[in-house]
């Protein structure tokens, strides 16, 4: 082609384009040109907001904590101090988090810690989700907009919006408390495209930067947005039709931050998680993993039944598995279809992409996670499905002029209604599950049985509540999976102590070392269950072996004093019950055992029965557990300096407390320790 022609050929493009921008833009105008379109379009919002916020209520509720939640918030020590230090730490750890295991996410970490700080607490976690819920109906509002922006059709817009609101697939984002990035990423990730169509439309440089700071914004919160511009073009080629040599370049700033952002990405996640390279993979297993993913997620879209937050790989990972032979059918299909419909439309093939490109980077190509899949990978993508059924509902809707028009609309009233409603039963026995953490794991087995990090977790689980028969089925089950997973050896050890196996937790806590060495808190146990055994020296050993590791462990400088005063290591043990006292100011085992050692030794050179009863009176005020057994000690600590008035008041305090408790042996003891008090009380007198 000559250089003439394709200058007439652009030139042609470019006024066509030009035509067809003015066209949309014009049917966007006409859309407001109704002093009441700004009105409707805001009574349609707030009417489905209400509606989506009142089928989430439920979350609110939601007690259950999911895989990583533990490193987001429970166990997360920046959380849990909110402050500027904390929000520094986040926003400067950029290419190595020092809490969080994984990339980059300081705005998601900022906004748990800020939930925090507002009252949200592990057994209480209706703060963070109502922090979600507000952030998934404010996404569900900026979706009605896009949509309107779009396609000018308010109705429309808000009858798409809401089905993606009241989707079940979004109760996991809601209810997963560390999936907040999910939805603050699209959050940020919406306006981002709210204001590229204002700025596609106006040319006014304002809404080009609030474009590309949301943009920043959302990278900052997950980097799954990543892809975001290259949607953007999609959008350009339709249905905005301005794709051009201009529209390419207006979008390199958005691809060189995205790049800055995959270098963060890739090099946080891999110091401080899993990544997987592709080269590391067999031929053939990413293919096989698209075909899966595009077949699995269309079909949990279409038909959202057993939602779980954890879709393992099939296995085997072939054409010989029934699962991947038919997601590689599908997708074949799949293509062939939207390339069909290209004759109509390019509607079905642009809104498909759209969603295949802003998925493409949890597809697993980099395998950074244990699951094939999840249902909060879709939230954001899910904008591209939405836009072709909102073209295509429009498109069905049609202008009102004849009999068999208003009977198609009223066909699709119909059809509408009855998804609204069975999406909004499905989302209300969804959010159910997540009601408590051992109830969201038995959902998840019958899909996952051969995951072990789901019996790991559900173990973990019963333990806390204290079900060990079945934790220890959970564990041992994690273990035929997994057998070299250190931490199941590690927590079966600890249930088989807490059932009076110690030689079966010992096999156990040895397995756990085998695999890690420096295992403090596998040590600290072992060096327990020596002590119960009254086997003092290999004890020592052990604890003094854990604070090799961990030299900030208070509990283990506690124990290791406790021990070290047995064999009549005072001076020792002092020191350490005093290393205890420093790193943990409130506990109280320290203050006891320097309290007992410096008042029940007269003849060392520690003996100091006044420091003993102040430490004991401390011990006394900083908690209530075990409150009659510390009385006891308090009340012994009075005598031995002389207050033997104090000691039987404070011995009878004692007594009232075990009797509360039916702790009988603990009231026989102190009811002939105030027999001595009186006796050595009225020998003073």
């Amino acid at each position: 082609m000559s250089k003439k022609r394709r200058r007439i050929r652009q030139k042609a493009v470019q006024k066509t384009s030009r035509s067809a921008q003015k066209a949309i833009d014009r049917h966007y105008k006409a859309s407001l040109k109704c002093p009441s379109g700004k009105t409707v379009l805001a009574a349609a919002i707030i009417i489905v907001c209400v509606v989506v916020g009142a089928v989430h209520w439920l979350a609110l509720s939601a007690q259950a904590l999911c895989f990583d939640d533990h490193q987001y918030m429970v166990d997360n020590p920046l959380v849990k101090n909110p402050g500027w230090a904390s929000t520094s730490r986040f926003l400067s750890e950029v290419l190595e988090p020092s809490t969080v295991e994984g990339y980059y996410q300081p705005l998601t970490m900022i906004s748990l810690m800020v939930d925090y700080a507002l009252g949200g607490r592990c057994e209480n976690l209706r703060q963070f989700h109502r922090t979600s819920i507000g952030l998934h109906i404010a996404n569900t509002a900026l979706i009605i907009v896009l949509l309107y922006l779009l396609f000018g059709q308010i109705w429309v817009a808000a009858a798409v919006g809401g089905l993606f609101g009241l989707h079940p697939m979004t109760v996991e984002s809601i209810c997963w408390l560390c999936d907040r990035k999910t939805l603050l990423a699209a959050f940020f990730a919406l306006w981002s495209l709210i204001f590229y169509l204002k700025y596609s439309r106006k040319n006014n440089l304002k809404f080009y930067v609030g474009c590309l700071l949301m943009y920043v914004l959302a990278l900052m919160s997950k980097p799954t947005s990543l892809l975001l511009p290259a949607a953007m073009l999609l959008l350009d080629y339709w249905p905005l039709r301005r794709l051009s040599r201009r529209s390419i370049v207006e979008k390199l700033p958005f691809f060189f931050a995205g790049l800055i952002f995959a270098y963060i990405t890739f090099i946080s996640q891999s110091r401080t998680a899993d990544l997987v390279a592709p080269v590391s993979y067999e031929a053939g297993r990413i293919p096989l993993t698209l075909c899966h993913n595009i077949v699995f997620y269309l079909y949990k879209v279409v038909w959202p039944a057993m939602l779980i937050p954890n879709y393992v790989f099939p296995e085997p990972m072939s054409v010989s598995n029934p699962v991947v032979a038919a997601g590689v059918v599908g997708t074949f299909v799949l293509i062939v279809l939207l390339l069909v419909s290209l004759r109509r439309s390019k509607g079905p093939l642009t809104g498909w992409l759209f969603f295949f490109i802003m998925i493409l980077p949890t597809m697993q190509i980099f395998r950074f996670s244990n699951v094939i899949a999840a249902d909060k990978f879709a939230y954001l993508p899910s904008v591209g499905l939405l836009i072709v059924l909102a073209w295509f509902i429009g498109l069905l809707w049609g202008k009102v002029d004849n009999s068999k028009t208003r009977a198609r609309r009223a066909g699709i009233i119909i059809v509408l209604l009855i998804l609204f409603v069975a999406e909004a039963a499905l989302t209300r026995r969804q959010s159910g599950y997540w009601q408590n953490t051992v109830g969201l794991y038995e959902h998840m087995l019958p899909v996952s049985k051969n995951s072990p990090w789901v019996h790991y977790d559900l173990a973990n689980a019963l333990l806390k509540e204290g079900k060990l028969d079945r934790a220890v089925e959970h564990y041992k089950r994690t273990l035929e999976i997994k057998p070299d997973d250190v931490n199941a050896h590690y927590n079966l050890g600890n249930a088989l102590k807490l059932q009076g196996k110690l030689d079966d937790a010992m096999r156990h806590y040895n397995k756990a070392l085998e695999g890690k060495e420096d295992y403090a808190e596998v040590l600290t146990n072992m060096a327990n269950i020596f002590s119960m055994q009254g086997r003092r020296e290999e004890a020592i050993r052990y604890f003094k072996r854990s604070l090799s590791f961990t030299p900030d462990s208070a509990i283990a400088h506690s124990n290791l004093g406790w021990e070290l005063k047995g064999t009549g290591r005072f001076d020792e043990a002092i020191e350490h019950f005093l290393e205890a006292a420093r790193l943990s100011p409130e506990l109280v085992p320290p203050l006891l055992g320097m309290a007992e050692t410096l008042a029940s030794h007269p003849d060392s050179d520690i003996h100091d029965t006044g420091r003993a009863v102040e430490l004991a009176e401390r011990a006394a005020t900083l908690t209530k557990y075990q409150q009659a057994a510390i009385l006891e000690i308090l009340g012994r600590m009075y005598a031995l300096d002389g207050k033997f008035e104090r000691a039987v008041t404070t011995a009878e305090k004692a007594v009232e407390l075990a009797v509360s408790k039916e702790n009988y042996r603990l009231v026989n003891r102190l009811r002939g320790q105030i027999e001595l008090y009186k006796e050595g009380k009225a020998g003073t007198e």
